[in-house]
């Protein structure tokens, strides 16, 4: 197993529900963007957002910290596509920007809502190779 696959197995089978507080369900994504529930859809699908069941028994969620301000996390969508481009899926990826890394330091989420988000690319770069 290469560490690119191990990495990938520990992100999906993380608790997503644990690393991640805040979830909004489609509506509520929705509403905190002013866009409708069919646009968030069509952002998820396109890679703009991420969405993961946090839990058994949830439908699919957006973890609350992908918006401020009522506009989504400035990185976040080109973090998204590169990471899919690599192989990896929503679930794998919000695992991997929840996680703290005393590198960082911080979660990667934080890195981008704090506009330090060039570590965080230059690192996804490196993952998705």
């Amino acid at each position: 197993m290469t560490e690119d696959t191990s990495t990938q197995q520990a992100a999906g089978d993380a608790d997503l529900g644990a690393l991640i507080p805040d979830w909004l369900d489609w509506k509520a994504a929705g509403v905190a963007l002013g866009v409708s529930v069919s646009k968030v859809r069509q952002l998820i699908r396109e890679h703009q957002l991420a969405a993961a069941v946090p839990r058994e028994g949830a439908g699919q969620q957006v973890p609350a910290e992908l918006i401020m301000d009522g506009e989504i996390v400035k990185g976040v969508p080109g973090l998204l596509t590169l990471l899919h481009d690599g192989g990896y899926d929503d679930r794998e990826i919000l695992a991997w920007m929840f996680t703290a890394d005393d590198t960082l330091p911080g979660r990667p989420i934080d890195a981008l809502r704090e506009n330090r988000g060039s570590e965080v690319k230059r690192r996804a770069q490196a993952m998705s190779l």
